[in-house]
């Protein structure tokens, strides 16, 4: 059995880490970074190997040539993104058809694993708008058809479906093609470093926050290009206006906002925070909730149920044991009472928090669930 592995595209460093576990257990597993935006590098944390802006079609098709010769899995993340690399795509798309390239290696018999990451994956977006409450509603792009549309939705979803061996899948309701045999609820790939995100963390003077407030830590990665009228999916107005209000009423709390800091740094500012607070309509949660949970921080973001009795019937230890913290626009203040005047309460959510972690988003068990996965789909 050819135990090997690369990961084409990033999916923030979930695949950097799972690669580099993978390794420890005897996988030949490499990551590479096709995405030549500079200010998406940031969520990244390295790679075996990169195109940049200046690297060839020659480039890119010699690496593609040793890819098909050397690696018997590729593992795809992310809307339109099973690729190996856009110079590369777009010749084969230009020359034959759109993914030309991708069933070339199907034909060569190489599995294809893929990672779903949002909304525009799998679901159409009528479907979407009809769930309640629907993040579509304070949606930026909600009336964007270059962005989000039944047909592109459509599309890609039938690809995906179509191409992939495997697809693992996170935080989607099973609507349209998330609703398939190949899709599969697999919380382990989206992982990180227990060591790395440590509750122990030792914290840099530059992000030292100096006061004694109730602190709840909120985030929106590029901000401005997600953003409204203040208004975003993340719901940042609602916990602004929230906060603020609290602070009227003689409370000591402060909304502790990041935008655009590296992912290798934010976690020092988590860390001196008392709780994590996201989405309160989307009905699941990503990175930073992720983060949050092996940091040892209590969480917030909208459950939805519909997502929760899904991973009940795959998963149910992990959905009986999930510690996130429900909340809603119309709950979230007397949750962040409720927490702000209970530290034992805190400190209990944030241990089980913990624990949790580590049993089902940490690299190392990501790497043990993959080397089942993945030595399964060699077998036949």
């Amino acid at each position: 059995m050819n135990k090997s592995v690369l990961f084409s595209g990033h999916s923030y460093y979930n695949t950097r880490y799972l690669s580099l576990e993978l390794r420890k257990i005897g996988w030949k597993a490499d990551t590479l970074n096709w995405n030549t935006t500079e200010s998406s590098q940031k969520f990244f944390h390295g790679e075996d190997f990169k195109f940049t802006k200046d690297t060839t079609l020659k480039e890119q098709m010699n690496f593609f040539e040793y890819a098909i010769n050397t690696y018997s899995i590729i593992h795809f993340s992310g809307t339109n993104n099973i690729k190996f690399g856009k110079k590369l795509h777009d010749f084969f798309k230009k020359k034959y058809y759109p993914y030309y390239e991708i069933e070339i290696i199907k034909k060569l018999g190489k599995k294809i694993v893929y990672s779903y990451n949002g909304c525009l994956d799998g679901a159409k977006k009528t479907s979407f708008q009809k769930l309640k409450p629907s993040p579509c509603d304070i949606c930026k792009w909600k009336n964007i058809e270059k962005v989000c549309s039944d047909d592109a939705n459509k599309k890609w979803g039938e690809f995906r479906n179509k191409i992939s061996d495997y697809i693992c899948m996170w935080g989607g309701i099973k609507l349209d093609y998330n609703n398939s045999l190949n899709v599969h609820e697999t919380p382990e790939f989206y992982c990180l470093d227990s060591e790395i995100w440590s509750p122990n963390l030792d914290i840099p003077d530059k992000y030292k926050i100096s006061n004694n407030n109730f602190k709840v830590y909120h985030s929106v990665g590029n901000y401005f290009d997600r953003t409204q009228e203040n208004i975003n999916i993340k719901c940042t107005h609602i916990y602004d206006k929230i906060i603020k209000e609290l602070k009227r009423e003689g409370h000591k709390i402060d909304l502790i906002f990041t935008t655009n800091i590296p992912s290798t740094d934010v976690k020092y500012i988590q860390a001196q925070c008392d709780v994590v607070a996201d989405m309160l309509t989307f009905g699941c949660f990503g990175a930073n909730i992720n983060e949050a949970l092996m940091l040892g921080k209590p969480s917030i973001c909208f459950i939805r149920p519909e997502w929760k009795n899904n991973v009940l019937k795959e998963i149910p230890e992990y959905a009986q044991n999930l510690p996130v913290i429900s909340g809603t626009p119309d709950t979230i203040k007397n949750i962040l009472l409720y927490l702000m005047y209970n530290k034992t309460a805190r400190e209990n959510i944030g241990h089980k928090s913990r624990l949790f972690a580590e049993k089902w988003h940490s690299s190392k068990s990501a790497a043990l669930k993959f080397d089942k996965i993945y030595k399964k789909l060699l077998t036949y």
